[in-house]
């Protein structure tokens, strides 16, 4: 491991969101958006530019900066972390420096202990940017920092003379007279999607595939299933991703926000759930199952969230997938340290009521994040219980590739400090189209109607997003600005 930390200079506090718009057309941008603010769990927002590496997984095969590495991807990964190991700086916010990207759920195949020759292979890459460009936004102390590592430079004097020019690169491009520019500029003409949306899922189709599911369960096949459908919509030329990210976060604020960007794919993110987060050697994961559609009544929103926690059928689901994760942690944690401080607590966001459990462990001596990503992946709340066949079931069910949808956007610091969330209330944006799911968790007490209707309850805000991309005036730029 490097010995010297990472070098950062403070900048005078702005809005993250204000901060990412005029920034989204640099080369391998990246934003980590804790649009909900939470003391805990949405405290800091993070934005990455121009990585210095990039690390796929394509049909199994990894890759480093387009040049194949023959190891295993998780190994591969392994080497690149240790390769680029720093230790942090406990003054600054978390993320100093490292990893941040997306790993699709099909991926999940392509893991030891899910592993199977006779099922997809992800229909999107694995796609990992290294940065040793961060900028990193405290919003409860309202503090800045630019941070560089100086990598992919190794020698410590190299290093350091190659951050201190980074951040001078940043600065320039946080010139408040170049942020005005580029934010004009950034306020592209966007218009509406073309057509309808369209889901692979009729209603009565769905319906029957709930009742599929259900017949699993009284087999004693699972115990549940995530089902979901995905809708598709075309988009006309010029439209904006990033204005409509601005919509679905206005919309749908999330504390685990994300907006990614690279090559012809843009992920926009309002996800509520953490996969995963590491610090040090403590694990936590917060898993999601149980949802009531939010009134704007505060009386009848109030009956919901109360009438969600006394829910036996929802409870049910939670608890299931909390064994489900205490197991799944257990494969890479300390015996006996694995504990359940919050069981169906509720959590309220824009449009529904949430019951959320936090498991906890310490992870094993030895172990490492790409062991974390090997146990637990994808999440056990959007597969069901047992995972491995609950994924067969889904896989026949839903009949089409998940992608990016329920995998994970995440981060892992230099240091192994990481975030992961579950990639739902998720949008995936490439030339021409846009496209996202939205599901539930399926038990035998599931009514079918109820369950279809509880995915348009989700998806609603991203529809909402959607239509409020109506067509802007576009500004009239200054000529030469200087």
């Amino acid at each position: 491991m490097a010995e010297k930390s990472a070098v950062n200079i403070e900048i005078g506090w702005r809005d993250p969101f204000d901060v990412a718009k005029s920034l989204a057309d640099v080369p391998g941008f990246a934003f980590l958006d804790s649009a909900l603010f939470h003391q805990k769990l949405g405290r800091y927002s993070f934005i990455g530019i121009d990585p210095f590496g990039v690390f796929t997984v394509t049909d199994g095969r990894a890759a480093w900066n387009g040049e194949a590495l023959d190891a295993a991807p998780l190994d591969a990964l392994r080497r690149l972390l240790r390769r680029f190991a720093l230790p942090s700086d406990p003054a600054l916010p978390p993320f100093q420096g490292g990893v941040i990207g997306a790993i699709p759920y099909e991926f999940g195949w392509q893991l030891e202990i899910l592993r199977a020759q006779d099922h997809v292979v992800p229909a999107e890459p694995v796609h990992l940017a290294f940065y040793d460009l961060i900028l990193a936004f405290d919003q409860l102390e309202r503090r800045a920092f630019v941070i560089s590592s100086g990598f992919p430079e190794e020698d410590a004097e190299t290093r350091g003379r190659r951050a201190a020019a980074r951040i001078e690169e940043a600065l320039a491009l946080l010139d408040r007279e170049s942020l005005k520019v580029r934010a004009a500029k950034a306020a592209a003409m966007i218009s509406l999607p073309d057509g309808a949306w369209r889901s692979n899922f009729t209603a009565s189709a769905y319906r029957a595939a709930i009742e599929k599911v259900r017949a699993h369960i009284f087999a004693g096949d699972i115990y549940q299933a995530n089902i979901a459908q995905r809708f598709e919509i075309d988009l006309p030329a010029g439209f904006s991703n990033f204005t409509f990210y601005e919509h679905l976060r206005r919309m749908n604020p999330a504390p685990f926000g994300a907006y990614l960007s690279f090559g012809e794919t843009a992920i926009a993110s309002s996800s509520p759930e953490l996969l995963l987060r590491k610090r040090g050697t403590l694990v936590e994961a917060r898993p999601i199952k149980g949802t009531a559609k939010r009134s704007r009544d505060p009386v009848e929103d109030a009956r919901r969230g109360e009438a969600l926690l006394a829910s036996e059928k929802d409870r049910a689901e939670n608890i299931m997938i909390v064994d489900l994760l205490r197991n799944d942690l257990s494969l890479v944690c300390r015996p006996y340290s694995i504990e359940v401080p919050v069981l169906c607590g509720r959590e309220s966001y824009a449009n529904v009521h949430h019951l959320v459990s936090v498991v906890t462990g310490e992870l094993a001596e030895g172990r490492d994040e790409p062991d974390l990503v090997a146990a637990t992946f994808p999440g056990g709340s959007i597969t069901g219980a047992p995972k491995r066949r609950a994924m067969e079931i889904i896989e026949a069910v839903e009949q089409t590739p998940r992608g990016y949808y329920c995998g994970s956007i995440l981060y892992i610091s230099f240091d192994g400090t990481t975030d992961m969330n579950i990639a739902i209330r998720t949008v995936v944006l490439k030339p021409g189209r846009a496209r996202f799911h939205a599901g539930g968790g399926i038990t035998y007490l599931s009514d079918p109607g109820a369950e279809y209707a509880e995915t348009y309850d989700k998806a609603q805000r991203i529809f909402d997003a959607f239509a409020a991309c109506q067509a802007e005036e576009q500004p009239e730029l200054e000529k030469n600005p200087q």
